[in-house]
């Protein structure tokens, strides 16, 4: 992931390619919806996560992903016997093109609600990444913000809870979600982790926002000491899907519930961070 979006940056910076043109195929190509839990779907492309979570009063739908996959994921929401208007509440793990071009679009075909913390109400409410305002291939249809939420903020709909985690880094406002889900019979805590990639961010020497740096360190060291059964994450091949999927059988425990794996995806970023800090400072001038 590192890679391509460094590769990304260059094109655009070295040989003005057009975005379209260089992302990953898999970003837009539409997928069928699948159940993860009793209350939870994957709904998203083939490369870029959105999640459905069903309470008895409403949808709840995490992340828009590209705009040009609304029609799919609409697609999905119907194909799972729902209608748009059930969808009450719209979040978002972070403010990047790739997570939420789409929620314009979906706020609008849906009517639901907008529902994003403080640190990326701005990004969402101008389409721009942070520190990079000026970058057109990074820019997104602008969508208003319904309610700020603050770090440890609850969402509920239909007897179901949501904690924000507001964890800072790969945007300002990036947010880490928990929340119950049924899976094999047991409720479960399932985690969507924002993202603690570096992504386009700058480092150093002008990093991309004041803080970055300390904010990316204080989400490792807040990540480390979380616990969560069910690790998902924003682009699917974060949390193994495709693989998963494959190690479904009936009969044997889902391959989703893992406990360890929390602990094991943070520390192997922690250490990709680490190692790009040390690159992007040896390189300052």
């Amino acid at each position: 992931m590192k890679r391509l979006w460094l590769a990304l940056a260059a094109a655009a910076v070295v040989a003005g390619v057009a975005i379209a043109q260089t992302l990953p195929p898999s970003w837009i190509k539409p997928a069928a919806p699948v159940k993860i839990g009793d209350n939870l779907y994957y709904v998203g492309s083939e490369g870029l996560a959105a999640y459905l979570i069903v309470t008895p009063k409403g949808l709840i739908l995490i992340d828009g992903t590209m705009e040009q996959n609304v029609p799919a994921i609409e697609a999905n929401i119907r194909a799972l016997g729902f209608k748009l208007s059930d969808v009450d509440i719209l979040l978002n793990t972070h403010a990047h093109f790739d997570h939420a071009a789409g929620l314009a679009r979906l706020k609008k075909d849906t009517g639901a609600g907008l529902l994003a913390s403080a640190g990326d109400k701005p990004l969402l409410e101008r389409g721009v990444y942070p520190g990079s305002e000026d970058v057109a291939w990074l820019r997104f249809p602008p969508v208003k913000v319904d309610h700020v939420l603050k770090d440890r903020d609850t969402v509920t709909l239909g007897g179901v809870t949501l904690t924000a985690h507001v964890t800072p880094g790969h945007t300002p406002g990036c947010t880490t979600w928990t929340f119950p889900v049924k899976i094999d019979g047991v409720v479960r805590k399932a985690i969507i982790l924002c993202s603690t990639t570096v992504a386009a961010n700058r480092l150093a020497p002008r990093p991309q926002y004041p803080v970055i740096v300390a904010d990316y360190q204080a989400t490792f060291t807040r990540l480390a000491g979380m616990k969560a059964d069910v690790f998902l994450a924003p682009h699917p091949e974060q949390f193994g899907f495709a693989g998963k999927l494959a190690a479904r059988a009936p009969g044997k425990p889902s391959p989703f519930v893992d406990p360890a794996e929390l602990g094991r995806r943070v520390a192997a970023s922690r250490a990709e961070f680490e190692a790009e800090l040390a690159r992007q400072q040896k390189a300052a001038p």
